[in-house]
């Protein structure tokens, strides 16, 4: 057993014939009675108090510990007296993401879990308190998306102190924690007539915006990244190798979000549309720094910049130029309308073609194929559809029955193969409406 358990209540003196014997203390039958004692690894003494009649919870807390520290598993109780909010600030400080992630992180903690937990200890925390600030965060309002961010950035400092042997558990992790759930809303792309209707109120300047983001999948501030340069006109691809960002309102030149560059076909109709703007409105270099506000001074020669020849600031574009935009064309300037919503529209043009989960996620620069599948998977055609569609194709072709062999070597497969993927459709961007395929909705 490591240490040793003090008995507050008696004392052992020895007599003066060498004898030892056992008297009260003038704590006696007042206070917790026994102090377990041991000397942790730093070469300090811990000790934890019990009351009378639990000499052997003591006991076992000795051995426990001395458990914890052969194991390496041993917490010091002093550390987790630390509050989350100190903990929270100091963590900040150690993340190397980019600057924008950790802009954002700070934020959130700083606005919606510091206020609430910022002034307990780690090591008093149990599940409910976690239930009530979820809960606060539920009745102020936010979105599930975003309690459900928030809540993971504090589940993550928690882990954090759990490594830093800080506390024993996250109790984040606690079965009676739940994150909140998503909202099970499912993505509706718009129609085609909706996205020209939208591109024609854009004023000209910035109406080849559309083009690349419905045509091609890029996010807004890789439309706004997008260079001369990374536009292989004779090849047919567009690199997307950087984005515009605000740090602090502060625009600077940044990777595709996750540092993912990615390559995306180039239909036909994008690139007239990109030489009919560079023809009125010709690139310009702009100078911005890499990733942070310090960083090193990077040039590209952007498509679209502002009329002072600036890089384009989201948030004066999406309320001087795209809210206008979807007013005029009798859109509601709801959230599901920003410009996001034409990367929504290019997914279900490919889908509706028929092109596959995995090059669609390549397209759109997502970490994961099964990211892309959860989001828009309702949007693919039904398989009951193409498996009628296949054995008219076969029996409607050939005017008798010989199964699967026959339907193998038979023209018709390969003319029905032909009009579910049509060459035409798949990797294109927006046609003239009339004949633009109107994805489905529902």
């Amino acid at each position: 057993m490591a240490g040793h358990i003090q008995d507050r209540w008696f004392k052992t003196e020895t007599t003066s014939d060498g004898k030892t014997s056992r008297t009260k203390t003038d704590r006696h039958g007042t206070g917790l009675r026994y102090r377990a004692r041991y000397i942790g690894p730093n070469g300090t003494e811990k000790s934890k108090s019990f009351p009378d009649k639990q000499k052997r919870l003591a006991e076992q807390w000795l051995n426990e510990t001395a458990a914890d520290m052969a194991r390496g598993h041993y917490v010091d109780p002093d550390a987790g007296k630390v509050t989350f909010g100190q903990y929270a600030i100091k963590w900040m400080t150690t993340q190397m993401t980019d600057p924008a992630t950790r802009e954002s992180v700070e934020m959130r903690l700083r606005l919606h879990a510091i206020p609430h937990l910022g002034q307990r200890s780690l090591a008093s925390f149990n599940p409910t308190h976690l239930r009530q600030w979820i809960r606060t965060l539920e009745d102020a309002g936010l979105s599930p998306a975003y309690r459900r961010g928030i809540f993971a950035h504090v589940s993550t400092v928690f882990t954090a102190a759990v490594e830093d042997r800080l506390i024993h558990s996250n109790p984040c992790s606690a079965r009676s924690v739940k994150a909140p759930r998503l909202d099970p809303r499912k993505v509706k792309p718009w129609p085609a007539d909706r996205v020209m209707a939208v591109r024609a109120a854009l004023p000209e300047r910035y109406r080849v915006l559309v083009e690349p983001a419905a045509g091609c999948g890029l996010r807004q501030g890789e439309v706004f990244g997008l260079a001369v340069e990374d536009v292989d006109f004779l090849g047919g691809v567009v690199h997307v190798v950087r984005q515009v960002k605000l740090l602090r309102n502060r625009p600077v030149f940044a990777p595709p979000k996750g540092g993912k560059e990615r390559d995306v076909p180039l239909p036909d109709s994008v690139a007239d549309a990109l030489r009919a703007h560079l023809v009125k409105h010709p690139a310009k270099e702009i100078t911005l720094p890499w990733k942070s506000a310090d960083g090193r001074p990077v040039t590209a020669t952007l498509i679209l910049y502002s009329p002072e020849g600036l890089s384009l600031n989201r948030n004066r574009f999406n309320h001087r130029v795209w809210k206008p935009a979807l007013e005029a064309a009798g859109v509601p300037t709801v959230r599901d309308n920003g410009t996001h919503a034409l990367r929504h529209f290019y997914a279900s043009v490919l889908l509706d073609a028929g092109e596959s989960i995995k090059a669609l996620s390549e397209y759109l620069g997502h970490h994961d194929p099964g990211f892309t599948l959860r989001t828009y998977t309702h949007l693919m055609p039904a398989s009951e559809t193409r498996t009628r569609a296949a054995v008219d194709g076969v029996f409607n072709g050939t005017g008798h029955t010989h199964g699967p062999e026959t339907a193998h070597g038979h023209e018709g497969v390969s003319d029905l193969r032909t009009s579910q993927k049509p060459k035409s459709c798949v990797h294109q961007g927006p046609p003239e409406p009339a004949c633009m395929p109107t994805p489905r909705v529902l």
